[in-house]
């Protein structure tokens, strides 16, 4: 027989992290409503007119949503067998940035701004809404990214080494005079037109400067389509498997298969 305790940790649990019963999805849809509304206030402070008008109640708004969310956050580490495991994760990550903010404020003013980070907890809705398809999708492309992520490196890598040499040599061929006062300023200049970018605050003037500048964004071109083709052999090779909404009781890890039993993470019954 389950003890109080723990029977009240498995029920709250159950609210906070589960979509699949009525008060589960009522809870959520209730904290996205609000988050929503959070970032929408924050926005609309930024806009000078709105903030010297509706400043002070906005400012209230601000403060509501952050002593709600904390109390949100605070439970969630309660109800968890490992309350540290769920804090390191991507989602107890995004909760804490979503509070740290308006505490920061009274030190530094200003970062109040960095609460839209709260947008990202509206990816709560693929849980809520059942869009069990939509987790399977993303644990593909994640697992694509991880195992593409050297060649990726390597392949930046490469394209810094390019950067550099094509910055070091339109400094010599350019100089100050035609705006590439020094290497770093040239590096800059080579990286917006190796990526196609082209901000034109700077522009070679000589014949052979214009002539380099032309093999840059030809290469660019070229450039560009390696991570995409990276990405899409990795995909080819990942198996994508059928996904559910149930959530870790000790860890909070999502993403497990249809039919699994116990949690992948950290071993824990499901």
């Amino acid at each position: 027989m389950s003890s109080p305790k723990k029977h009240w940790r498995g029920v709250l649990h159950e609210i906070i992290f589960e979509a699949d019963t009525r008060a589960g999805k009522f809870f959520d849809i209730i904290l996205i409503i609000s988050i929503l509304l959070s970032v929408t206030a924050v926005m609309l402070d930024s806009v000078q007119p709105i903030q010297l008008k509706y400043g002070s109640l906005l400012y209230a708004i601000e403060w509501l949503f952050t002593v709600l969310f904390t109390g949100e956050y605070l439970l969630r580490l309660i109800c968890v067998g490992r309350p540290l495991r769920y804090a390191a994760s991507f989602f107890g990550i995004v909760d804490l940035l979503a509070i740290v903010p308006t505490y920061l404020s009274l030190i530094l003013p200003g970062s109040q701004y960095l609460l839209v980070i709260r947008i990202l907890r509206v990816l709560r809705i693929f849980r809520v809404l059942k869009l069990v398809q939509y987790l399977g999708e993303a644990r593909v492309l994640t697992q694509a990214l991880k195992a593409s992520g050297r060649k990726i490196i390597v392949f930046l890598l490469a394209v810094i080494t390019i950067a550099v040499i094509f910055g070091s040599l339109m400094y010599l061929i350019e100089s100050a005079e035609n705006g590439f006062t020094s290497i770093p300023r040239s590096i800059y200049w080579a990286i917006v037109t190796l990526t196609t970018v082209g901000y034109g605050d700077i522009s070679p003037q000589t014949n052979l400067g214009q002539f380099v500048a032309t093999l840059i964004m030809i290469m660019g071109y070229g450039i560009i389509a390696v991570p995409t083709g990276i990405v899409t052999v990795e995909m080819s090779r990942v198996q994508d498997r059928k996904v559910s909404t149930q959530a870790c009781p000790e860890c909070s890890a999502e993403g497990h298969d249809s039919d699994a039993k116990y949690c992948k993470y950290c071993s824990a019954k499901l």
